[in-house]
């Protein structure tokens, strides 16, 4: 019997559906409707419509469980003192042009002083709108009612149905960054042989500057994939993954800097050297066969740290580190036959010493046993920043620990 194919269109619909922002508007929707629903059985008959609640449960309901627990708080008490300040103010000038305006000052500057964070301009927004329409006091406490359900239910929705954990999104930019420096080595290995014309070598050059704009929109990914692992119910190593992705990306950050000071020196021997070959046939082929491992071992490092130990991370360390020992081997090979062409022809010597240079950084930025260490040191600078904020957290653990020693020792 033939397998049966899904159609591409509803292959397409799913696979849209998956996206965050996909996910997040059907979030959003559901959590306004509620609060919505909830306003109406809530409040006393007769009442405007609630529209404040699911206002308060959209601007809640965050992409992320920690965006928020953390934002949440925040913005429903950015709302209340809007709301407080433009009741009083109502009952006592009503509205007017200078009202307002003393108003609006009056919020922007009390939103600085209760700490709301990013949401000052809500105080000021909350205050005018109430001030608007509260002639009576008991509009404006059933628009703070009314937040106060928009907010519960948009944190109680985040709670009981926690957002999604956005680290496969993170893995796949992580990946993807890795691709293209591989692919930037791979073309630099073919370019290198023959005659390199400085234009070819200054588009390089240019495409390596553009891996800052790649690193931007990675970080912005992986920050969101970290938010997405704290305090979520879902994640048991949400520590541990958010230090393996973020060391990785800072050690690809390194990369892509070295990589653009590499393709700068080959930029430099292009124009040194307008009228002959870039380096000799024996040199250049060592280059290709060396930017070909580099290239490897690059993808094969992003690969490794957005690959779960689970699911083939042994593999992907082992690719890697088959990838490191053939650069390596290649590398002491081109720097002896360096050597040599230098020892003939010593004009810009300099660029060579920081063409091995650069291939060092690289590798060395790019090995597993320095890998593992700064791993180690980021795991515990991370620990002692834990204890630093929480020191009766910490002082009860020690004497947790100094009572489980001394359990031991007697029954020993």
């Amino acid at each position: 019997m033939p397998a049966v194919s899904t159609p591409e269109p509803v292959v397409k619909l799913v696979q849209r559906t998956t996206e965050p922002a996909a996910v997040q508007t059907l979030r959003s929707t559901a959590a306004a409707v509620i609060a919505f629903v909830v306003a109406e059985w809530t409040l006393p008959d007769p009442h405007p419509s609630p529209l404040t609640a699911p206002l308060t449960a959209l601007l809640v309901v965050q992409v992320t469980l920690y965006a928020t627990l953390t934002t949440g708080i925040r913005r429903v008490n950015a709302v209340v003192v809007g709301v407080l300040i433009s009741g009083g103010f109502s009952a006592l000038v009503g509205l007017s042009w200078w009202s307002l305006g003393l108003t609006i000052f009056t919020s922007l500057l009390i939103g600085r002083l209760v700490r709301v964070g990013e949401f000052v301009p809500e105080v000021a927004i909350s205050a005018m709108l109430v001030l608007g329409v509260s002639q009576v006091a008991a509009q404006a406490w059933e628009r703070v009612f009314e937040t106060l359900i928009g907010a519960g239910v948009g944190l109680l929705f985040n709670l009981l149905l926690a957002p999604p954990v956005w680290v496969e999104s993170a893995g796949v930019s992580i990946g993807g960054l890795g691709k293209r420096m591989g692919t930037m080595f791979r073309a630099l290995g073919e370019e290198i042989g023959g005659n390199h014309p400085v234009p070819e070598a200054a588009a390089r050059l240019h495409e390596a500057r553009r891996l800052d704009h790649d690193i931007v929109e990675v970080d912005a990914s992986l920050r969101q994939a970290e938010e997405s692992l704290m305090l979520n119910p879902r994640v048991k190593e949400g520590l541990l993954n958010r230090v393996v992705l973020r060391t990785g990306l800072d050690t690809l950050e390194i990369c892509a800097v070295v990589l653009r000071v590499l393709t700068r020196t080959l930029t430099d021997l292009a124009k040194a050297r307008t009228e002959e070959t870039l380096f000799p046939d024996d040199v250049a082929d060592g280059l290709t066969e060396l930017f070909g491992h580099m290239s490897d071992a690059v993808e094969g490092f992003a690969t490794m740290i957005t690959t779960p130990m689970a699911d083939s991370g042994e593999e992907a360390e082992e690719r890697l580190a088959d990838a490191l020992s053939r650069s390596r081997e290649t590398r002491d090979r081109v720097a002896d036959l360096l050597l040599e062409d230098v020892q003939e022809h010593p004009r810009q010597w300099q660029l060579h010493g920081a063409l091995l240079a650069e291939v060092d950084r690289i590798l060395d930025e790019l090995d597993i046993g320095k890998r593992s260490e700064r791993l180690a040191e980021e795991l515990d600078r991370r620990a002692a920043q834990a204890h630093e904020r929480h020191p009766r957290l910490r002082t009860v653990s020690r004497r947790l620990r100094g009572a489980t020693q001394a359990r031991l020792r007697i029954s020993e």
